[in-house]
């Protein structure tokens, strides 16, 4: 079970090949999870009605993280692993502790949050 974050949605969404041709399958194996910190991100980047339309499509068909208290616990981790003097602020810290929290694996593409994402949440597709 996979969380792809805001990253790989956003190239997901324009249409990359090669992130499009290892997300479709796992999404029709009902495998992807949604967290509501990266589709609110993608929503405040979308420019078009079409677009949220789009993204909403996906949010209401996909399973969603547990997010309760999210903030609270990822502040919390993000201060004992000092997140933030390493370039990740809580929005990010928020995303990866959804997947430590709901024991997925988590995609990004973003350089800084895939150094600190423990080995045993780190999805690398082939």
């Amino acid at each position: 079970m996979i969380l792809p974050d805001t990253s790989v949605w956003i190239q997901f969404l324009r249409g990359n090949k090669k992130i499009t041709s290892q997300l479709i399958p796992e999404i029709e194996k009902f495998h992807v999870y949604a967290s509501s910190f990266v589709f609110g991100e993608l929503l405040q980047g979308a420019r078009r009605p079409d677009e949220k339309e789009v993204i909403m499509g996906y949010w209401k068909n996909l399973l969603h993280c547990n997010e309760e208290d999210i903030f609270i616990e990822a502040g919390n981790y993000s201060a004992e692993k000092k997140l933030f003097a390493q370039g990740v602020g809580l929005i990010d810290a928020a995303i990866l502790f959804s997947a430590i929290k709901n024991d997925l694996k988590l995609w990004t593409l973003d350089k800084k949050l895939d150094r600190i994402i423990p080995t045993a949440h780190l999805y690398k597709p082939l």
